[in-house]
């Protein structure tokens, strides 16, 4: 599979993710898609339609706690490999995992 579509999904209340949402593409021709969620159960159907649309790879910020990540990895059904970005508590969530404000 050639790699030329991949997300960087980060979760924060008040996010629309058809609004936030960015599209660059890279000098090699490969595309890196940033988008927002305000919620998990909002991440799951997301990366379910990332997928849909060819995205080979999914990074989460480190505002998905442990659950979160949990929660988009069943989503993708192993379609897509899913990294995280880790903070066991993030600083721009006042310390706090996503797991703790019910993201």
């Amino acid at each position: 599979m050639s790699m030329k579509k991949t997300a960087y999904m980060f979760v924060s209340a008040g996010v629309d993710p058809k609004i936030h949402r960015n599209s660059i593409m890279r000098p090699n021709g490969k595309e890196l898609i940033t988008i927002g969620v305000r919620n998990y159960a909002q991440g799951v159907e997301v990366a379910k339609e990332l997928v849909k649309e060819g995205v080979v790879g999914i990074s989460l910020c480190a505002g998905f706690g442990n659950y979160g990540v949990s929660m988009i990895t069943s989503a993708v059904e192993r379609k897509v490999p899913v990294g995280v970005v880790r903070f066991d508590y993030h600083p721009a969530l006042e310390f706090k995992s996503g797991d703790e404000i019910n993201f």
